[in-house]
């Protein structure tokens, strides 16, 4: 899959405002409590003063990412380092794909993806292997913003254990900075966003901060 999902961001309000923009968090099957990170952060000047459009484009084509990690998650922080990331397909609702990898922690990776038992629809498959459990390692679904893989949501992984994550494509737009890899609180930062739900097909939307602070969010194609 290669689509692009488009979101053209407007600042009709009186300043300069800085935008992040994040993920629905994935559902997982196998996993602990999920967690979100920023994915693209950028500032945004008035549009009667500077004609600017914001323009954030995420691949429609999921990730599977594995992470290393010294701590557990923390707002405002990274949630880790040396990520590995493999393409992989989404189990289909009936016949097979290339849903499911395997991890490896030395070296860091992700096996080529084949075809898991029994994976959830509209899911994808990480096997852990076994290591130390002192050791820590963050696994989730990545998308591809700007070309390049960013790990989007994810669960702190456990030895030895099989995780399915079924991503969701809707997507959010907020004012304030956070750097891409930085850990939010979804359920904070989802207040007053502007949401763009993509899961009826629709690839391109425009969003306008308006002058009162509300956003306006219209579905494009």
């Amino acid at each position: 899959m290669s689509t692009l999902l488009t979101i053209n961001v407007t600042n009709r309000t009186s300043a300069t405002q800085d935008f992040y923009f994040f993920q629905q968090p994935s559902i997982y099957t196998g996993g602990s409590m999920a967690y979100s990170n920023a994915l693209y952060c950028r500032t945004l000047g008035v549009y009667d003063y500077t004609g600017s459009v914001l323009t954030f484009q995420v691949n429609i084509q999921p990730y599977a990412c594995i992470q290393q990690t010294n701590t557990q998650p923390q707002v405002g922080q990274p949630s880790g380092f040396a990520p590995a990331f493999r393409a992989i397909d989404l189990a289909p609702a009936s016949g097979t794909a290339n849903d499911c990898t395997t991890a490896s922690v030395d070296p860091l990776g992700l096996s080529p993806p084949t075809v898991g038992q029994n994976v959830p629809a509209g899911a994808f498959r990480i096997i852990t292997p076994t290591y130390q459990p002192s050791a820590m390692y963050n696994i989730g679904s990545a998308v591809q913003v700007n070309g390049s893989p960013v790990l989007s949501n994810f669960v702190v992984a456990s030895p030895a254990n099989t995780t399915d994550c079924q991503p969701i494509l809707r997507y959010y737009v907020q004012t304030g900075s956070s750097m891409p890899g930085t850990v939010i609180s979804f359920t904070h930062s989802s207040v007053f966003a502007a949401m763009c739900d993509f899961t009826g097909g629709h690839s391109v939307m425009n969003v306008t901060l308006n002058r009162d602070g509300t956003w306006t969010v219209e579905m494009i194609r």
